[in-house]
């Protein structure tokens, strides 16, 4: 069984990322699972409050993406760039240093996103690569999910409203989880 933990970096109740992210963990192929995590509780990565103890929502999220088999990002697109909320998430999860390898080392992960404007969250996904290389993760570059004008994406249970919209998220996720398969083969 393959397990993916997936995070929207949106706090937003109601977000079309989370939303997204749901859609995804409906969408999983047969054999795998996404465990949706949540960076809500990770307080502003301070280095003194590290030292005096890893506070528990960050070490219950590291545990949670380093026992994971692979690691999905949904990310909004904030001016432009990754979500200052979701870069502090990911930051406490790399620190301390010793940490880094155990969460991120050698992981697959994917990037998909929402935004109520035209592009997606293109910006965003590329403002997140050297990010991804720089935590040591093996990013999955063989599908692209942007999902533009999400706020007319979703039909009123949180389902995605369109059926090519459906079938191109069931595409991706299978793409993942079969990258994820084959990495988990050559390690």
């Amino acid at each position: 069984m393959i397990t993916i933990t997936g995070l929207s970096g949106s706090l937003r109740a109601g977000s079309s990322n989370a939303k997204l992210l749901a859609a995804a963990a409906r969408a999983m192929p047969s054999g795998a699972t996404l465990a949706i995590g949540t960076i809500r509780g990770i307080p502003l990565y301070d280095a003194d409050v590290e030292r005096e103890g890893i506070p528990p929502a960050v070490a219950a999220l590291k545990d949670a993406v380093a026992e994971a088999d692979g690691l999905l990002l949904v990310t909004p697109e904030y001016n432009n760039s990754i979500p200052g909320v979701f870069k502090n998430a990911i930051d406490w999860l790399s620190s301390p240093t010793p940490d880094l390898a155990r969460v991120f080392g050698d992981k697959p992960v994917a990037l998909m996103g929402a935004s109520s404007g035209g592009f997606g969250s293109i910006l965003a996904q590329a403002a997140w690569l050297p990010v991804l290389r720089a935590l040591g993760c093996r990013y999955w570059s063989g599908g692209r999910l942007l999902l533009s004008r999400a706020n007319h994406a979703f039909a009123p249970d949180g389902s995605l409203a369109d059926p090519a919209l459906r079938e191109s998220l069931a595409r991706f996720m299978a793409g993942f989880v079969a990258f994820v398969r084959e990495t988990r083969r050559a390690s």
